[in-house]
């Protein structure tokens, strides 16, 4: 996959989600080989500002390519934003116009901007103007089933200099739910002349293997079913690349690669907000184990990383007890 001047080692991109891939957990998915990471969205006025947990969003202390994801919907703040974010130097900037959150459209931010053609165009061309790297754009299908408009943004995009299109292909009406409508990232692919990622529905290897085989896309971009799964990102970009996968992680990975992600959310953000922010995913971790909905109780209960990383602890020994054919709960 290239972007610009950009050649990728591979097509897997992290998707950003807020909430979830913070600093800690890109490195993590780094590890796992993929090719390109995104922060969570950031604010333009909380750039502008300064706002404390805006500015720990925008770090990007972590190994390989980065892009940091800006929303707003005003050109003056954005415009000030990317000279904000000029100073950090990431290696793209990706405009986020597919958000389905009720705060961010309710400003007519997010795919909320996909409603306004001509301002999303005056947006994506003052970016570009004012960005020292390439800026891409995270847009979804539209609206609804009856506004569905991305092949006409994407075109704006292109014209307007972007530099790659990312198409989640919902519609903000759909949230995540309902079923991804992958033709609509080959239309794109089929109309677009800059590379285009698809997004959404891509929960294992072979998801990623037949919607680039359907679509033509340049890159996939991996979302939830990373959550707990960061060996997602491995097996992807394996599958993708030489046309084989690692082995599915067993109850022992997931504990422990639990408590490495406890122990560096607390050494980066302290341990109150690190053990609280660990439990949804200690929760993600865990799923699928048997009894792990008695140990997501425990877990939010936990206050401090040694409660915390003695219940998971307690619970792998209480795993390792069971016949492997009893670990799982049953479907």
């Amino acid at each position: 996959m290239q972007i610009a001047q950009y050649q990728f080692p591979n097509p897997v991109v992290l998707a950003p989600m807020a909430g979830v891939t913070d600093l800690v957990f890109r490195r993590i998915c780094k590890e796992m080989g993929c090719a390109l990471s995104v922060t969570e969205m950031i604010s333009d006025k909380g750039l502008i500002y300064s706002q404390r947990a805006t500015m720990k969003i925008a770090e990007i202390a972590e190994p390989g390519f980065v892009s940091v994801q800006l929303f707003g919907s005003e050109v003056e703040p954005m415009i000030q934003a990317v000279e904000r974010i000029n100073e950090i130097h990431p290696h793209l900037i990706d405009i986020n116009m597919g958000c389905p959150a009720l705060k961010i459209v309710k400003n007519g931010e997010g795919s909320a901007m996909m409603l306004k053609p001509e301002l999303a165009s005056e947006i994506m061309a003052a970016v570009v103007q004012h960005s020292i790297v390439p800026v891409t754009v995270k847009m979804r299908l539209g609206w609804d089933a009856k506004n569905i408009n991305c092949l006409e943004i994407a075109k704006r995009a292109e014209a307007a200099g972007v530099s790659a299109i990312t198409l989640h292909a919902r519609t903000r009406e759909q949230f995540y739910g309902g079923k991804a409508d992958w033709q609509y990232i080959k239309r794109l692919k089929e109309t677009l002349t800059i590379p285009v990622i698809g997004n959404g529905d891509i929960w294992l290897p072979e998801d990623a293997a037949r919607m680039q085989s359907l679509t033509g896309a340049d890159g996939v971009m991996i979302g939830r079913g990373i959550l707990g799964n960061p060996w997602l990102i491995r097996n992807t970009v394996a599958l993708l690349t030489n046309g084989q996968v690692f082995s599915t992680p067993n109850y022992r990975d997931k504990i422990q690669m639990a408590i490495r992600h406890l122990h560096e959310l607390v050494a980066y953000k302290g341990e109150h907000t690190g053990v609280r922010e660990m439990r949804k995913h200690g929760a993600w971790y865990l799923k699928s184990l048997r009894g792990a909905s008695g140990i997501r109780i425990l877990l939010n209960s936990a206050k401090t990383v040694d409660e915390m990383e003695g219940i998971l602890l307690g619970y792998q020994r209480e795993l390792a007890r069971l016949p492997e054919d009893q670990i799982l709960e049953s479907s």
